[in-house]
């Protein structure tokens, strides 16, 4: 029995959408970044991307559990001293929504120049408006 590794040239690749409206931040990451990894194809070679492209909707309106929105804090680095920045994830929910979820889906690919590529193919958008419609993108099931 030799052991299967998908090629570069045999990789389909389909097109997905959710709409993140009410759905749980993380649950619903986890389910994303399985689909840009290609776990839930057959051909799943862990070395070689064998992902999905994925639309993301309604970012805006996705859901934390607790008291996340006010005790959740999201940081950046201007580069000079001093200059940590920190906001709360309901102020970042409000200024820039779709980085909540690129950046909780980011944090669960691998981190190399495969994961880069993968994190490629996660088109987000803040709204229910998106212009990946001539891909014919199919209804992505997530688990209940």
């Amino acid at each position: 029995m030799k052991t299967f590794n998908a090629k570069p040239s045999e990789i389909e690749r389909d097109w997905y959408v959710v709409d993140a409206e009410g759905q749980t931040l993380g649950r619903l990451a986890v389910r994303i970044a399985d689909t840009l990894r290609g776990k839930n194809k057959p051909i799943f070679t862990p070395h070689v991307d064998t992902g999905d492209f994925v639309v993301v909707v309604n970012a805006g309106k996705v859901a934390v559990t607790g008291k996340k929105l006010d005790d959740k804090f999201y940081y950046r680095h201007s580069g000079y001293p001093g200059g940590l920045y920190r906001r709360t994830l309901r102020e970042q929910l409000d200024r820039r929504p779709t980085e909540v979820l690129r950046k909780a889906v980011k944090g669960m690919l691998p981190r190399n120049r495969l994961g880069r590529a993968q994190i490629r193919k996660l088109k987000i958008y803040a709204g229910a408006e998106h212009p990946h419609g001539a891909q014919k993108p199919k209804q992505l099931e997530l688990r209940g």
